[in-house]
């Protein structure tokens, strides 16, 4: 999240390179490729290559949710391995239709899924205080 929101907040409109995500966010660089691939097969970045080359946000702010880089980095937003959005991890649960627990967990992941849904790049990039980069805070 922290990096595609410090490429949202680029103001330059030139594409943000791993390095420069990579200090400002002190996450090693790479980890930001292996994210940012992922995050480009699914449509959120798109890249540049070459010198001045970098990453840069292929939808709008507003159009990105937080549940769609979830997803796209392969982090779940379920709370239980048994309502796992992976259909294997939550086949392999054997007590889900005897779990007296099964069915709250479903409805709170449902819940959490709707949550980051609801939240998008712009919503973080809006309750940043004024002046402060995420980076910072």
């Amino acid at each position: 999240m922290r990096a595609i929101v410090n490429i949202a907040n680029d103001s330059s409109g030139k594409p943000v390179s791993i390095r420069k995500i990579s200090e400002a966010e002190k996450i090693s660089a790479e980890f930001l490729e292996q994210i940012c691939f992922r995050l480009k097969k699914a449509g959120i970045v798109r890249s540049v290559r070459g010198p001045g080359g970098g990453f840069l946000l292929a939808r709008a702010p507003k159009a990105i949710s937080m549940y769609d880089v979830f997803k796209a980095v392969g982090e779940g937003s379920q709370i239980a391995s048994c309502v796992s959005s992976c259909e294997k991890e939550a086949a392999d649960c054997r007590r889900k239709y005897k779990c007296a627990v099964h069915p709250t967990w479903n409805k709170l992941s449902r819940e959490v899924a709707q949550l980051l849904s609801d939240y998008t790049i712009k919503t973080i990039m809006d309750d940043t205080p004024v002046g402060r980069t995420p980076a910072k805070l």
